[in-house]
């Protein structure tokens, strides 16, 4: 495109394509600074610009990550992507489907706490009143320790199968996925997304396990160590093709070993919480950090009571016989015995290889006939 003449006779002529290179020239103002993500991959913070070239990145599987992947989630799950599915927007997917599995969960827990409390100062009796309110704090009580057995006791089964196996079934990557645009005037709006290797038991993210040859790693570093760990060799050719269907396999056993144990675990915390000590706890419960003294008497008082709580969980109610005695232990038996079993039957497995090789099969000495 031609700028008009501004003074023909001075031979004044000015491009516009001279005029926004010398423009962009003056707003030069060095390299862009690099911009990391809050999750990190062999100990070091992941990069927007790795991200981009590899559109998934691995996470390392620690606390620091799990807790900040929650919080993204829960934070999305009640703000960004409720409002994308009100207003019928396209990019609405199934991962905020899924994502926002969470906030139905957590207001039914809430509701679950206010039936059995909201009604306490409605009993005409003080008596009643306080036998009320006491039974509603350890239901409230029940309800959060459900959900901390429910969630914590799945690392029953994963931490060990991890340590045995080398295969860590809950392992987290980052995804970079770029949305459709939704006005005319749009760019590339790329969203995170934080998923699990093994999400899909049909289609695991096989990818994310090679190594990085332009670093130097070998390519199938991680399936060499799995299939050494599994027992399936050392110095394999094709390592990965050996191992995949030995991970698949666990990871499947493991699934269902933590869903079926996460659950008797659950009922376990429900029961632990329903038990008499707990008064002690609430006659001096306190959240006002600011006033110390109190404060720690508090958590004190918490943890008696938490551990008189299990004695007479497991010991039974005192003067009890019978099913009422021992139903405590056995609920707590029945449960560490189903974390154990499912431990056992995933480090257990009927298809493993053949180990036999064709030198012992075939026989040079004697001649063969291919019909």
């Amino acid at each position: 495109m031609i700028l008009p003449v501004q003074n023909y006779r001075n031979n004044n002529i000015q491009f516009a394509a001279k005029q926004n290179t010398q423009a962009k020239s003056e707003n030069i103002q060095g390299p862009e600074k690099e911009e990391y993500l809050f999750v990190t991959h062999n100990g070091k913070r992941i990069s927007k610009s790795e991200l981009k070239k590899h559109q998934a990145v691995p996470v390392d599987n620690n606390l620091r990550n799990r807790m900040y992947i929650s919080w993204d989630k829960f934070s999305n799950a009640i703000t960004m992507y409720p409002a994308r599915g009100l207003k019928g927007s396209k990019n609405s997917n199934f991962y905020e489907f899924l994502t926002m599995g969470t906030v139905p969960y957590l207001a039914g827990s809430a509701m679950l706490m206010a039936v059995f409390n909201s009604a306490n100062k409605l009993f005409a009796s003080h008596r009643d009143t306080a036998y009320a309110s006491a039974f509603g704090k350890k239901m409230a009580l029940g309800v959060l320790f459900y959900g901390l057995a429910k969630n914590f006791s799945k690392s029953f089964v994963t931490t060990p199968v991890r340590w045995f196996t080398g295969v860590d079934t809950e392992q987290p990557y980052v995804k970079l996925c770029y949305k459709l645009p939704e006005h005319k005037n749009d760019g590339d709006t790329p969203s995170v997304e934080f998923h699990k290797v093994y999400e899909s038991l049909e289609f695991p993210y096989w990818n994310l396990n090679y190594g990085d040859t332009s670093k130097g790693e070998p390519m199938n570093i991680y399936y060499d160590k799995v299939a050494k760990k599994l027992g399936l060799g050392s110095n394999l050719r094709d390592s990965d093709q050996d191992a995949k269907p030995r991970i698949k396999e666990i990871a499947v056993k493991t699934n269902l070993a933590k869903t079926f144990s996460s659950y008797l675990w659950a009922a376990v915390g429900v029961c632990v919480a329903l038990q008499q000590p707990w008064d002690d706890y609430f006659k001096v419960a306190t959240l006002k950090f600011w006033q110390p003294k109190k404060f720690l008497s508090s958590i004190g008082t918490f943890c008696d009571s938490m551990a008189n709580s299990i004695s007479d969980f497991v010991k039974g109610p005192e003067g009890a016989k019978g099913i009422k005695k021992y139903a405590g232990a056995a609920l707590l038996g029945t449960a560490a015995a189903s974390t154990l079993i499912g431990i056992v039957n995933v480090l257990t497995s009927s298809n493993k290889p053949s180990k036999l090789d064709s030198a012992d099969i075939i026989e040079k000495d004697r001649k063969y006939v291919v019909n």
